[in-house]
Parts: C-alpha cells; structure tokens; sequence
C-alpha cells in the first residue's frame, strides 16, 4: 500500500454516525461503508427503507445519557472498538422566534447539544476504559453557527433558520475546540464540518429561494449532499493526523463575504 493509500485508509476501523437515516447522515453512513470501514448507523426511528447495505443499525435517541452508554457499549462488544464517531444527529424549528414555545426551544438544544455532548462522554469514558491507542470525533456544524441567515434569501419556503439552531450549533463548533484541546492528550482528535446550505431532492427548496441563495452564494448554487463527504472522511482518516479543534466550512464561499 502507497504512503497516501495509508493516509486515507479506514478499511476494519469501527465508525459509528448518529442521525445516520436523514439525507446527510445516509451519505456518510454510504460513504464510511464503501471505504471498508464497519459502520454502524445510530437514530431515533430506524426502518429497511432508510439502511444502507452493509451498515449495522441501532435505534437510540442521543437525548437519553444511559441509552447512549448502553449502545455504545453494545457496539463495542461486538465490534472490540470504536475508532471513529460522527455527531451527525441533529434537528431544527421553523416557527418565526415572535411564536417560539419552550418545548421547541428545548428539544433542539437537547438533541444538537446535551446529545452531541452525550456522545462525546460516552465515546471518551469508553476509549479510557478500554484502553484505546486513536480516536476521532467529527461533529457536524453548520455555517449558520459561524453567520447569521440572510433572510432576504427566504421569500418562498416557511423553513426559515432559527435563532435557536444557529446557536445550538455555535455550541457544537465551541464543544470542537474545547475537547480538540482537551482530548489531544489522549490522542483523540476532535474537528467539525460545517455544511452550507444543502439542496433537498426529495423535498425541494422553493425556486425563489433557490434563485435568491445561489446569487449570495460564491459558487452561485446549494450544496449537494455528497460534498460534505471528503471533508468528513478526511477528518476521520490518518490525513488528518495533526489537526483538532477546528472548524471546515464547506459553504461555497458564503461565509466569506
């Protein structure tokens, strides 16, 4: 094997993604699957219809601190690892903040971020437990916890960014900077991808919109999903040996403006 087939290698690594049966999360669970990586898909409903082939599944809400613990250690002793996590799992609400309830308000904080941490805990607690020797953790931001939403952009679709979304995943990208530092010691690396925004075949942006972010945007288009996928297996890989803590915007150029 050549030294950048190394670089890139994850085939026998254990990978676990939470939010695995959303559109991002399938493409990632797809992506850790081709690369020969066991690869294990974590969400709260899961289904034949949204598995991927070759990918082993549990159903698990990363809200409740003992059922992660419990999976985790279940993969683990199946699998004697757990090389790679990737804090995909994440929601949003589309009310206008003038009609915000709490319980929205909670529900979004308690997935995108006690899950996030969740996770993070339990992944370390075990490593240390188990004596692991290498770790990553990539956690999906997004852009808007970097930006704010232009909403000039939202004529034509009622799923306008949230307050509480954006901030939530600001949380996210801190959560990667505070563990890159405090993990590097251990030899976990922690690092973020932060999508821009993602084109949605299945239930489509509306036209305005669409016409409206690809004049803001650089690269004048959305994203597709399957372009977040380098930056993820980068992240996860043995390419990355020397970054953590940071923060890969893949945004087309929307956040340099």
């Amino acid at each position: 094997m050549s030294f950048l087939d190394k670089l890139h290698n994850l085939k026998g690594k254990v990978a676990v993604v939470t939010g695995a049966t959303g559109q991002l999360g399938k493409k990632i669970t797809n992506a850790f699957v081709q690369t020969g990586c066991v690869t294990i898909g974590l969400d709260v409903t899961v289904n034949e219809a949204n598995k991927i082939e070759g990918g082993d599944y549990y159903e698990l809400d990363i809200v409740s601190k003992e059922g992660v613990m419990d999976v985790f250690e279940k993969i683990i002793t199946k699998y004697k690892s757990l090389d790679i996590l990737v804090n995909n799992a994440g929601v949003s609400t589309f009310a206008p903040f003038e009609e915000r309830e709490e319980k929205d308000l909670d529900w979004v904080m308690d997935v995108n971020v006690k899950g996030t941490f969740f996770c993070i805990q339990t992944f370390v607690n075990l490593f240390d437990q188990h004596q692991f020797k290498k770790g990553a953790i990539v956690n999906i931001g997004s852009f808007y916890g970097v930006v704010s939403p232009d909403f000039r952009i939202y004529t034509d679709t009622p799923r306008k960014n949230s307050e509480i979304y954006g901030a939530t995943k600001a949380g996210v990208i801190q959560m990667t900077r505070y563990f890159g530092v405090h993990l590097a010691d251990r030899n976990i690396r922690v690092n973020a991808v932060s999508p821009g925004g993602i084109f949605n075949p299945a239930n489509p942006q509306g036209p305005e919109f669409l016409k409206h972010y690809s004049f803001r945007c650089p690269m004048k288009r959305m994203a597709n999903d399957d372009e977040m996928i380098g930056a993820v297996l980068y992240l996860a890989s043995d390419a990355s040996t020397y970054t953590t803590g940071q923060n890969i915007l893949v945004d087309g150029g929307m956040t340099c403006w």
